[in-house]
């Protein structure tokens, strides 16, 4: 029973964008005030918002 393999860069690249914005909202949270407060704080929700969008649509 052989399954088709499925290359690294079609499974990766949704949680690859969601750990790089993580990390520039930690950066941008420790390096700044004002303005860089809402970055660091949408960058690091965004994947909360995913993973309640990914449960939402799972759901059906």
């Amino acid at each position: 029973m052989s399954r088709a393999r499925t290359p690294l860069f079609a499974i990766f690249p949704w949680p690859l964008a969601l750990f790089v914005l993580g990390i520039a909202g930690l950066v941008i949270a420790l390096t700044g005030d004002g303005w860089r407060d809402a970055a660091a704080w949408a960058a690091l929700a965004a994947p909360c918002v995913a993973v309640g969008a990914a449960m939402r649509l799972r759901r059906g």
